[in-house]
């Protein structure tokens, strides 16, 4: 039973971990994207154009190898809980 409390208790955390991870990476990115196109149009702030680029820039970014890493917040805690577990029970 304990167990089981760890598991369900453990995957809550490390879902807000990822939420979290996951949201400031998105921001990161539409910020840089903000920035490139301020970098190159100055002054305009509110152009479709604009709204386009970003857009177009977040789904690269979705389809990128990046926020798929960012599920390593599960894997990795879970493989190093199980490699302790095992290590002490054979020992």
């Amino acid at each position: 039973m304990a167990f089981a409390r760890l598991f369900v208790f453990g995957f809550l955390v490390l879902s807000v971990i990822y939420l979290a991870v996951s949201l400031y990476a998105r921001s990161l990115r539409r910020e840089n994207l903000e920035d490139e196109w301020a970098e190159h149009h100055p002054g305009d702030d509110s152009s479709p154009e604009r709204a386009a680029f970003i857009e177009k820039g977040m789904e690269q970014y979705n389809a990128s190898i990046r926020p798929k890493l960012i599920a390593l917040v599960y894997v990795i805690p879970l493989v190093a809980m199980f490699a302790i577990i095992i290590i002490v029970n054979v020992t």
